[in-house]
């Protein structure tokens, strides 16, 4: 052994490695990252990771911990400054990226929350309990900090179901009169907010939990801002907006109103350059170049934000997988890819994973006192909770049966007799709850453009279903047609209805989808409005509907019980153009308030299809004023005209009432003059919406036809409906006369139309004191059933060809009526009003129309499935070219 060396020795050659340091560094890298997630029932868990880690791993310990199976739905947030995320502080907040280390992106002491990240449209796409109570607790949560705003009704509804899932039934004996004072149910809760909820909670009798629940989602699902993750902008004028981003496109919010709406389909590319975020739209047949528009958001940052959350939404909403990443030599801009499942893979995943019986801890609405861990040497993965060391606890209990609604849809009263496959017998007995308008939600899709990292924009484009990118989804084919199979329940029943025929000159509609049914519950799912294109691949196009009806009872006993439907989606997405092809860059310009107003007739028709596919029209007409604000009724209200009122709570305006000048009653009727402009033609289509006659106001009736100098009347009722009197008879039989009010009125003739299902009655009507005569022609609709609305679009139509017909050359207003003088006769307005902007080429938004009539009348196109009618009337008459542009109005 050498025991000396010189240190001449190494002054040549010579070479050193240093074992300590080397030492030292393998001992830096194993150090651990201890991480703190907070869930959604505010409990604190502590994970800890290798220092290089990436947010995949510790997203992957998270679910694992919580044995969340439907995960895709979920992710974990975080804000810049370190503080907990809040609808204050929504520029700072964001989600942990799973590609990128999470050293990276921790921030103060390291916090991240778990929150639902996509918010299903529907909760019965969720398979399991434990993930639909995990939605529940997000939901309660962004209700109690401000973020999804909910009418004061809505809000005790729902908190209702809160108490429910937590205490069970009321019971008098342990649930006293302050027994809500403790919970934390709703913002600014009062003591006449609880009582509400107390009375609520009384009628949610025999739900379990999960029920509750269940029910609580299907409310929510319905609210306005429910899943809108929102951005704040503003416009060329700097005005504030905010910009939500939902599983069905982008939206524009000013002052908390909605002002416009893009949906997936009609965006082409979205993208954003420094503090600039733009979404260039679809092009229209009548333009040369499309249209980009542009917003100012607050930072930089925060425009990416916002350009990233359009491309996740867009990607997990509307592709049937993520988009494949290209590898490009020189890749241009910033480039972001989804890389989790889309909603779609989601719901197949869960559907064929077994279902395993489990059980979970729920945790209480009285606020939570929560200590924070401080140990931090423990291995790898999951450290120290504060949960409970309860055995069970973290584990789950999935029910073996669909939740149960508390709202009998499919009980015997609600049953439409357009099919015979939903159960008629009465089922047990259901808990109540006020039923809430339906909200469906349709979806959208992506390719990705290229990228580099270093620069300060994005692209990301738009583009068109692929089968071929989803060879494992057997059921989808080409051009939206999909294949649904269902075998029926225990009871024979499939759980849908149809309407339609060759007899009824309509295709075969899927009319009904009984909740909890095969119907409902297959994959696909099969929805309401869908066309039914093959039964069991028979070609169901020339079958009259009985043939229909019969076809499908067979199956019941053929081909092993199973039913195969081919049917045609109601919200098949239409395809953009390709991502390869090349476009000019267009010039862009700033949205603003009025943009809406610059639609044409073809993108104003594009909106109404696709806000009647996604639900978010009728919504919005739930949402419209029934009564416009600050107009008064005193007239109507008076002692003397109260008797002159078919409804109590249906009057006229004192601003556009109609007075008549020698009424035998005085100058009271219940009428309002009702005038609709059509922009661009100067044409102003006058009506006179009133009540049907009662036996005293016949005089009255009559009087103001004579005066207003109208020779049409339109009557869209019957005198008798379901037993109760609708409207007096207030014209004579054929050959007969009626005086009175110095007016004699006598019946000439009366013709039937059959194909069209009205009455044209033929009528004198002489002014006694001057003995002038006038003829005056009343069309009575008698296809509209007492209940609901028409089944056949193009019958309604036929009847409104021939009003219009009459109404050629006239100025003087035409009489409409039907039992109040708002439901039936609101439709009619507004059908003719669409017909006439179609054929002045003008765009047609049935919402403002309906405005517009009850600034005029209160309450015009009473009920939501009247809209929805007269929406798919005007639809129908565009795409089927019953009305167009004159030739006169249009441009080169």
């Amino acid at each position: 052994m050498i025991e000396s060396v010189s240190r001449r020795a190494f002054g040549g050659s010579s070479g050193t490695y240093n074992v300590r340091a080397t030492e030292l560094a393998r001992d830096r890298r194993l150090k651990t990252l201890t991480v703190t997630v907070i869930f959604l029932d505010d409990t604190k868990q502590l994970f800890q990771l290798e220092k290089r880690a990436k947010g995949h791993v510790l997203l992957e310990l998270v679910f694992q911990h919580l044995e969340l199976v439907e995960k895709h739905y979920f992710g974990l947030q975080f804000s810049d400054n370190g503080v907990p995320p809040t609808p204050a502080n929504a520029d700072m907040k964001r989600w942990l990226d799973p590609a990128k280390p999470v050293k990276k992106q921790m921030r103060g002491h390291g916090y991240f929350y778990l929150r639902v990240k996509f918010y299903v449209s529907d909760p019965s796409k969720l398979q399991e309990e434990y993930t639909r109570y995990h939605f529940y607790l997000q939901i309660r949560k962004d209700i109690l900090n401000g973020k999804l705003i909910v009418p004061p009704s809505t809000a005790c509804l729902l908190a209702s179901y809160m108490v429910q899932s937590e205490l069970g039934d009321y019971h008098p004996d342990d649930h006293g009169p302050k027994y809500l004072s403790g919970m934390q149910l709703i913002p600014g809760q009062s003591e006449e907010m609880e009582r509400k909820i107390a009375e609520l909670h009384k009628l949610h009798k025999g739900q379990t939990p999960a029920d509750a629940e269940f029910n609580f989602l299907d409310h929510a699902k319905r609210l306005d801002m429910y899943g809108v993750d929102l951005h704040r902008a503003r416009d060329s004028a700097n005005k504030e907006l905010q910009l939500g981003v939902t599983s069905t496109g982008l939206v524009v919010f000013q002052n908390g109103v909605k002002i416009n709406n893009f949906s997936w389909g009609k965006i082409v590319k979205i993208s954003f350059k420094r503090k600039q975020f733009f979404i260039q739209l679809r092009r229209e047949p009548s333009e040369s170049y499309d249209t980009l528009l542009g917003f100012n958001v607050v930072t930089y940052r925060s425009c990416k934000v916002l350009w990233k959350s359009c491309v996740e939404h867009h990607t997990f909403f509307r592709l049937h997988s993520p988009a494949v990443r290209r590898r490009t030599p020189l890749p241009i801009g910033s480039r972001v890819y989804y890389s989790g499942r889309t909603e779609l893979q989601a719901i197949e995943e869960a559907r064929l994973r077994p279902r395993v019986e489990r059980t979970f801890i729920r945790c209480s609405s009285r606020k939570l006192v929560v200590s924070t861990p401080d140990d931090k040497n423990r291995p790898l993965g999951v450290t120290n909770s504060t949960r409970s060391s309860r055995a069970y606890d973290n584990k789950v209990t999935s029910l073996s049966r669909e939740p149960r609604r508390a709202w009998g849809e499919n009980s015997p009263n609600n049953i439409d007799d357009d099919g015979g496959f939903l159960d008629r017998t009465i089922e047990e007995s259901r808990a109540f709850t006020p039923v809430l308008p339906a909200r469906t939600i349709s979806y959208a899709d992506e390719e990705p453009d290229s990228e580099r990292p270093t620069t300060a924009s994005g692209l990301y484009d738009l583009s068109h279903y692929s089968p071929q990118s989803s060879p494992h989804l057997t059921s989808q084919v080409e051009e939206g047609i999909v294949f649904i199979r269902m075998t029926p329940d225990e009871e024979g029943r499939f759980g849908f209805n149809v309407k339609g025929g060759s007899d009824l000159a309509m295709p075969i509609l899927v009319s009904r989808v009984a909740p909890n049914t095969p119907a409902d519950r297959c994959y696909p799912k099969l929805n309401e409005g869908d066309q039914v294109l093959c039964i069991n691949g028979i070609d169901v196009g020339g079958m009259l509907h009985e043939q229909v009806v019969n076809l499908i009872r067979a199956s019941r006993d053929a081909h092993g019980g199973e039913l195969v439907l081919t049917v045609r989606p109601s919200s098949v997405y239409e395809a953009g153009t390709c991502p390869e092809e090349k476009e000019e860059e267009p010039l862009y310009q700033y949205v603003s308030d009025t943009s809406v107003g610059r639609d044409s007739l073809e993108q104003s028709i594009g909106l109404l299809r696709e806000g009647l596919m996604s639900g978010s029209l009728v919504l919005a007409f739930d949402r419209l004023y029934r009564k416009k604000p600050g107009l008064t009724t005193t007239q109507a209200a008076l002692p003397q005209n109260t008797n002159a009122n078919r409804y109590t709570d249906i009057l006229p305006y004192d601003l556009t009432r109609v007075i008549l000048e020698s009424g035998v009653n005085g100058d009271y009727i219940n009428a309002n003059y009702v005038n609709m402009e059509i922009p661009g033609s100067g044409i102003i289509n006058r009506y006179i919406a009133t009540q049907g006659p009662l036996v005293n106001t016949v005089g009255d009736f009559w009087t103001m036809v004579w005066e207003a100098g109208s020779c049409l009347v339109v009557m869209v009722t019957s005198l008798m409906e379901r037993g109760r009197a609708k409207c007096h008879k207030y014209w004579p039989n054929i050959g007969e006369t009626l005086e009175g009010a110095g007016l004699r009125l006598k019946s000439v003739r009366a013709q039937y139309n059959n194909p069209a299902g009205f009455i044209s009655n033929t009528l004198t009507l002489t002014h006694l004191q001057s003995g002038v005569e006038r003829e005056i022609t009343q069309l009575q609709y008698i296809g509209w059933p007492d209940h609901g609305v028409p089944d056949n679009a193009a019958v309604f139509l036929q009847f409104i060809a021939e009003v219009r017909r009459f109404r050629v050359g006239m100025v003087e207003p035409t009489i409409v009526h039907c039992s109040a003088g708002i439901g039936r006769t609101g439709v009619l307005i507004l059908m003719e009003t669409a017909l006439c902007l179609i054929e002045a080429n003008q765009p047609v938004y049935p919402l403002q129309i309906v405005q517009h009539m009850r600034d005029q009348r209160a309450m015009m196109v009473q009920t939501s499935s009247q809209f929805r009618f007269v929406c798919t009337c005007i639809l129908h008459a565009y795409t089927e070219g019953i009305c167009k542009p004159l030739p006169e109005y249009l441009y080169p």
